[in-house]
């Protein structure tokens, strides 16, 4: 009697894990087609924000810091040149803007202002 059970409820529940995938398409499905527009907007998924979080942001930290070492060596040649506004805002502003102002795990910055 209890190998029949157990051998039920380990069918149950692969039955019902089996079915999950099928229910999670339907809930997919219903999102696309004007449901909660907390739910349906194009928000980094979790991994992308893990991935963010330990590996982008500590190599664009890094890049920050290169950048302003770099930006300080080339200060003289910059001067002569005529171009440290852009060269401070390529070695040491745009990297700093990854790294601390955009939202963890997008793409693009939020921060409009230049």
């Amino acid at each position: 009697m209890k190998l029949f059970r157990s051998t039920a409820v380990v069918l149950a529940l692969t039955t019902g894990l089996l079915a999950l995938p099928a229910s999670a398409e339907v809930v997919q499905q219903n999102n696309g087609n004007g449901g909660d527009s907390l739910y349906t907007a194009d928000a980094p998924k979790a991994y992308s924000m893990i991935g963010d979080l330990l590996i982008a942001r500590p190599l664009l930290i890094a890049a920050t810091g290169i950048g302003a070492i770099a930006f300080v060596v080339s200060l003289p040649f910059s001067a002569a040149g005529g171009n440290i506004g852009e060269a401070g805002k390529s070695l040491v502003v745009e990297p700093g803007k990854a790294a601390f102002v955009r939202c963890l795990g997008c793409t693009i910055s939020g921060y409009k202002k230049s």
